[in-house]
């Protein structure tokens, strides 16, 4: 058996993916929920990246956690996996963009990714988000286990 066909067979084999999006899923659930609850906070943490104009923060820190919390939610149930994966990747770069802007501005500033919002952004941060941003395009590539998407396509073919 050769060692490089069966290295690519583990990466892209489709239970990986699956358990990379739980893994992001409940990521994204953990981080949406608790900025929804401290929406304020997360307003100041989105105004302190500097990279938003400041009248869109506060619409931002409503509808982010928001959007987080669905995808996160379509991810575990399997529906709309390749849509969630996107919406759910694309914020995951945004979120990789402000922290490098960041990281070279020398900007003291916190994560605002979860419960402690107080944790400054370091490039073990970026790295983490970049890991992350890996793991979502394994997803969009290889997940084919558990997608109830599936089990509604004869009512599709009906309609």
């Amino acid at each position: 058996m050769n060692i490089c066909v069966s290295a690519k067979t583990i990466v892209t084999h489709p239970w990986l993916a699956l358990v990379f999006r739980l893994y992001i899923a409940g990521l994204f659930i953990y981080a949406g929920m608790y900025k929804i609850n401290y929406t304020a906070e997360f307003a100041e943490t989105i105004a302190g990246y500097r990279i938003a104009p400041y009248w869109s923060v506060n619409f931002m820190a409503i509808v982010m956690p928001w959007i987080e919390l669905i995808c996160g939610i379509l991810l575990v149930c399997g529906i709309r996996v390749r849509s969630a994966i996107v919406v759910t990747g694309s914020l995951l770069v945004l979120f990789t963009v402000g922290i490098a802007v960041n990281l070279l501005r020398d900007s003291p500033i916190s994560c605002g990714c979860f419960h402690t919002m107080d944790d400054a952004i370091s490039w073990l941060t970026l790295a983490r988000d970049l890991i992350w941003v890996a793991m979502a395009v394994h997803v969009f590539f290889y997940d084919a286990v558990f997608r109830m998407e599936r089990k509604f396509d004869w009512f599709a073919k009906e309609i």
